[in-house]
């Protein structure tokens, strides 16, 4: 079966305006198909708060624990007002360099109505859905600098990036501009979302240099139960954020979501796989770790592959998120606290080839557009996703400049000792019985390398 035969059903989410607008008769309003998008969006909102959140905090030393919260709800909060502001219209409205970026026609939302619509679901909704995938992306680089950022740097930081990367790459992909028309296969956002946000998390962590004391002071979780709970509540909310870019409830948004599920868990079993074979053992943190890079995977294939190749998908990627953050991390030094470039960077991009690969028929996929074969579908993919990191790691390089000259970037090295609950935010994630603080004079001094701290995305003993 070929894309084209499969069209509506198989665009992405954010390729939806530009076909309502080309169709000459508007689809009639389906509440079952809103209610699923709305459904998705809430599920999705729970993926990042509480769950990225939760997933990064257990990572984090006690010290740190709700400075990592508090980066992630704020810039989560600040993100939702500027894309009603003007994220939504500069994505998205037509008018504006339109090859590159959207026009000034629904700023603020102007001109959308209860009874404007996209496809079968109002436009409102179509908004809220988009905005929870605007919202979620720059969250997701706060694991790179982790413990060591200014919180007025981070907001300033996000607010830039969101403006000079996001939104431009949202139009370029999915609002009607040039990467629009090359029909690359990345059907929920593996290239704007994962490898935007693991390259930028590269771009921070050499930028603002490791933490201190890091290859020779323990760094390892201080809560695996909450990175535990954070991470399965990031696998149910994938399944909506991938589920949902259909925009129907159908056979086809039901097959995205089985394929997100197994791609998760192909991920697992990949990770499990290769730890088991390093190590002895399998590990809590590497399940995790892997379910995690398997859905980053499965994100640009889930609508263009069937069941077998989902599981494939995670699988054969885990490895290489392994190597990444075992092999490649220690080799160059650099201080990738919750190693976001090692799973999101460098699982997009074997997600992005392996897309192309197990989309093929002879797979189990759906195709290729008309006149492609693999070879040639191959080139744009490739092509886009070099476009992509390029795009990233200069727009990230500018925004924390601007975030540098306004506020500075790192907090002093007396406040990163005290830890940044206390200097940055004036409170404390945790008391002892007798009220003291649980911080910054237990994990301080150099422990050296005790046991081998389990493979996963996060802070880990280096060096």
């Amino acid at each position: 079966m070929t894309l084209k035969k499969s069209l509506p059903a198989a665009l992405p989410v954010a390729l939806l305006p530009a076909l309502a607008r080309a169709q000459e008769v508007a689809p009639a309003p389906s509440a079952g198909d809103t209610a699923f998008v709305a459904t998705c969006a809430l599920v999705v909102m729970l993926m990042m708060l509480p769950g990225l959140g939760l997933f990064y905090a257990g990572m984090a030393r006690s010290k740190n624990v709700l400075s990592v919260l508090t980066h992630i709800f704020a810039s989560v909060a600040l993100i939702a007002v500027l894309w009603m502001a003007y994220g939504y219209s500069l994505s998205f409205d037509e008018g504006g360099l339109n090859a590159v970026i959207g026009g000034t026609g629904k700023l603020f939302l102007a001109g959308v109505t209860p009874d404007s619509m996209v496809g079968t679901i109002p436009e409102y909704l179509y908004v809220l859905f988009m905005l929870m995938f605007a919202a979620i992306t720059p969250p997701i680089i706060v694991g790179a600098f982790a413990e060591r950022m200014k919180f007025a740097a981070v907001l300033v930081f996000m607010a830039v990036w969101l403006t000079i990367n996001y939104v431009p790459m949202a139009h370029m992909a999915w609002g009607g501009g040039w990467v629009f028309d090359i029909g690359v296969q990345d059907f929920a956002g593996g290239n704007v979302v994962h490898l935007n946000a693991g390259m930028a998390a590269l771009v921070c962590a050499l930028v603002l240099g490791p933490r201190r004391g890091y290859g020779t002071t323990m760094m390892a979780p201080h809560n695996m139960t909450m990175t535990y709970t954070g991470g399965a509540m990031l696998w149910v909310g994938w399944l909506a954020f991938c589920g949902g870019c259909a925009l129907a409830a159908n056979g086809f948004s039901a097959l995205v979501m089985l394929n997100t599920m197994l791609g998760g868990a192909g991920g697992a079993l990949g990770w499990m796989a290769a730890e088991w074979l390093h190590r002895g053992r399998a590990s809590t943190f590497g399940l995790l770790s892997g379910a995690i890079g398997g859905l980053v995977a499965i994100t640009p294939a889930c609508g263009f592959v069937g069941p077998a190749g989902a599981v494939a998908v995670g699988f054969l990627t885990a490895p290489a998120c392994v190597f990444a953050v075992e092999g490649v991390k220690r080799r160059f030094g650099y201080d990738d606290s919750f190693d976001v470039f090692g799973v999101h960077g460098v699982g997009a991009a074997v997600g992005g080839v392996l897309t192309v690969v197990f989309a093929s028929p002879v797979l189990g996929g759906l195709g290729y557009p008309e006149g492609r074969s693999l070879m040639t579908q191959m080139l744009p993919q490739l092509a886009i996703m070099g476009f992509s990191i390029l795009v990233s790691l200069a727009t990230t390089w500018i925004a924390l400049k601007i975030a540098g000259a306004l506020v500075g970037l790192r907090v002093d090295e007396e406040a990163e000792f005290d830890g940044l609950d206390t200097s940055e935010h004036g409170e404390v994630g945790y008391r002892l019985g007798d009220g003291t603080y649980a911080g910054a004079a237990v994990q301080a001094g150099p422990v050296g390398h005790a046991a081998p701290v389990p493979a996963g995305a996060a802070a880990r003993t280096a060096g």
